[in-house]
């Protein structure tokens, strides 16, 4: 393809407006260059989920000095009154049953306000063809790349993102993936994957750079900018299928000592244990569901029955 350098135009895309008559809208970039395909990168769905701004932030500078083939669409905040208001969801009191951004794709134009929000977004996703979504896990999650498993164009381009770990879903049927970005986006024929980079409410530059060279990553995989995908040493697959690992008691869980991200835990194995903190009395010893890696959990803190404390995804 003929790479040409970079036209960039950054424009204000209203999505809705607020009671007060104010626009509800997102930034858009745009990096125009020769010929090629056009790849779709989002951020900050949930509003403390911050390293994928600051990525696409460094991401920017790079962009607009280079040459490419095609065109990459950047929208670093895509859910503004998540990010103005500092919290994962959205506040209720702008939409009570739809709070969460990304359990809502494609939208609704005549659903609900933050159904319509993303409605008005979606029409940049299905005319790309590829998509990148890019989240922030709690500090205790594995940084990895999920993707669908019966989709080889999404496996390609998360393995070039180039974490360590990546993670299939190998099931997208259920009430977990109902309006998530990656699976609306698999029906409208375009490839995504959801990068989980570390460390939710803070910018930690380590994540950052790992976000700036994951989405450079799958532009060199889809050969939009010049080069081959940086090697990943050690990569691991992984396969969410395990079922999830709760509190089947309320009290104070804490995370068995020695135990962290990362390790892997044989089915019925003690994971931590949940505790009644005024009479001192263990409540209920907490066990690994399945064979597998720890990809997400708890350190500790106050739990209530059926709230998750782990997540485990087995190894091929």
């Amino acid at each position: 393809m003929d790479r040409e350098p970079v036209t960039h135009t950054a424009t204000d895309r209203e999505l809705g407006r607020f009671p007060s008559g104010r626009d509800v809208s997102v930034t858009v970039h745009s990096y125009e260059g020769g010929a090629g395909p056009t790849v779709f990168v989002q951020a900050a769905q949930h509003g403390i989920e911050l390293n994928g701004p600051a990525a696409l932030r460094r991401l920017h500078a790079r962009l607009l000095d280079a040459e490419i083939a095609g065109t990459v669409v950047v929208v670093p905040v895509a859910n503004p009154l998540a990010f103005d208001h500092r919290s994962y969801l959205t506040p209720e009191a702008y939409d009570a049953f739809n709070s969460n951004f990304n359990r809502i794709w494609p939208g609704d134009d005549e659903g609900s306000f933050q159904e319509r929000l993303v409605a008005n977004v979606w029409p940049l996703v299905e005319s790309a063809d590829a998509a990148v979504d890019l989240h922030t896990g709690m500090p205790e999650m594995l940084e990895h790349v999920r993707f669908d498993a019966n989709d080889d164009d999404a496996r390609a381009i998360a393995e070039a993102f180039g974490t360590g770990f990546l993670l299939s879903d190998t099931d997208t049927a259920g009430d977990d993936f109902a309006g998530k970005f990656r699976l609306a986006a698999a029906e409208a024929g375009v490839p995504a994957i959801t990068a989980e980079l570390s460390n939710s409410r803070t910018v930690q530059r380590s994540a950052v750079e790992s976000g700036v060279e994951g989405v450079r990553n799958v532009l060199r995989e889809l050969d939009v900018i010049a080069g081959a995908p940086a090697a990943t040493p050690d990569r691991q697959f992984l396969r969410d299928d395990a079922p999830r690992v709760i509190a089947g008691a309320s009290g104070l869980f804490e995370l068995r000592a020695g135990l962290s991200v990362g390790d892997e835990v044989g089915e019925g194995e003690e994971l931590g244990g949940v505790f009644d903190p005024s009479s001192f009395e263990r409540l209920e010893t907490v066990v690994a569901s399945a064979d597998g890696v720890i990809y997400s959990a708890a350190r500790g803190g106050v739990v209530v029955t059926g709230e998750r404390v782990a997540s485990i995804a087995t190894v091929p």
